[in-house]
């Protein structure tokens, strides 16, 4: 596929906030694995991790890779493992209180708003059985990112690996998500952009989680003044996880996995909503000046912009001996403007430090010069030549 084939998201017109998701333990309380399926191969949970983790040691093997293949060997002659089938599994996957309204309703407080939310998963899961769940049938989702295997086209039967997605390698996601590129074979994330062109910046960054797996998306998230969400299941009250997170500055918030209405988890959404569409009026603000700064010192040659530089200085100036420097700069520069020659004047009337050495021979020189060369002298100007005809 070449580059032009990808379909890239581009900004809007009102701000997006994304709200990235872990899928384990975060959105449903067990792993999704562990749910139907590992039980319908015979095999009894804990023993099923034990065997994956201890091939994963054993062979300097990525965790996600030997579950996958244990997935797969184990089901030879009881399961037909085909997408369609852990799409089936994928249905029978318990959700927390809440999710099932969730996304919709979390979209539309974000459209009162004026913020545009999207949802994404980010999990080191089978992205067949989340894409089995009732939420994302609704497309909810605007985008998953999660392990998947390749299906071979007569068969149907899944051959390999496609996608891998463990806890180091996560954070690559958000990346596209804040450029909109989101197709994973899209080169053009590595592309540079201007910060006012990021389609999603990570202040409007979202990242919900439940444990150390999470922790780079996290601390990524948070890096960039983003909001990193950590949460626990109400029914064992075990905050062990989130505290540690917490307490490691990973997360900025815990609250239990209730994604009802009013919930802990609701409330604290809503607030970051209606934070965001402040915030970004504000950066609108501040990109509009950028803009029209930039614009405005393109018209300008370097030495114009040294002489900008200057006048500003003169007027900051907060010492006897910077005054006196910056006026020595000042002397190498000619042909004033009319404007330019009423804030020096002005200037020197109003910045004591320059006021008080104004009798001062390079200062008195300098401002001797530049009556000259006015034509009718303004009220600032006739008090300065006033000052500096005075004996010292």
């Amino acid at each position: 596929m070449s580059k032009k084939d990808f379909i890239r998201e581009h900004k809007e017109n009102m701000p997006v906030l994304a709200i990235c998701y872990d899928f384990d333990k975060t959105l449903s309380p067990d792993d999704m694995q562990a749910q139907g399926y590992i039980q319908s191969i015979g095999r009894d949970v804990k023993e099923f991790w034990t065997e994956s983790n201890k091939l994963a040691e054993e062979n300097e093997m990525d965790q996600n890779l030997a579950w996958m293949y244990k997935m797969v060997k184990m089901a030879e002659g009881l399961v037909h493992v085909k997408k369609e089938v852990f799409e089936k599994y994928g249905e029978n996957v318990t959700l927390f209180p809440g999710v099932s309204t969730w996304f919709k309703r979390i979209c539309a407080y974000g459209i009162s708003q004026g913020v545009i939310v999207e949802h994404y998963i980010i999990s080191s899961g089978l992205k067949e059985m989340i894409e089995g769940t009732s939420v994302a049938k609704e497309e909810v989702y605007k985008k998953i990112y999660a392990s998947s295997f390749y299906y071979d086209p007569q068969t149907g039967l899944a051959k390999w690996p496609a996608q891998v997605i463990n806890y180091t390698n996560k954070t690559q996601f958000l990346f596209r998500i804040e450029k909109g590129i989101l197709d994973i074979n899209d080169q053009g994330v590595n592309e540079s952009f201007a910060p006012e062109e990021m389609r999603v910046p990570f202040r409007n960054m979202v990242y919900i989680g439940d444990s150390d797996t999470d922790i780079p998306c996290m601390k990524l998230v948070n890096s960039y003044g983003g909001h990193s969400i950590g949460v626990y299941n109400a029914e064992t009250t075990d905050k062990s996880k989130v505290y540690k997170m917490i307490h490691d500055s990973r997360i900025k918030y815990f609250v239990s996995a209730d994604y009802s209405e009013e919930s802990e988890l609701d409330k604290l959404v809503k607030s970051i909503i209606d934070r965001t569409a402040i915030n970004e009026n504000l950066e609108n603000i501040y990109y509009r000046c950028k803009k029209e700064t930039d614009e405005a010192n393109k018209q300008n040659t370097e030495a114009d912009r040294k002489r900008i530089d200057l006048l500003i200085a003169l007027d900051s100036s907060r010492s006897f001996a910077t005054t006196h420097s910056i006026i020595n700069e000042l002397k190498a520069f000619s042909n004033w403007t009319s404007d330019e020659k009423e804030l020096l004047f002005k200037i020197a009337l109003e910045n004591s430090q320059v006021l008080y050495i104004l009798g001062d021979l390079d200062l008195k020189l300098f401002y001797q010069d530049l009556l000259r060369n006015v034509q009718g002298l303004t009220e600032n100007a006739q008090k300065v030549k006033e000052i500096i005809s005075k004996e010292y």
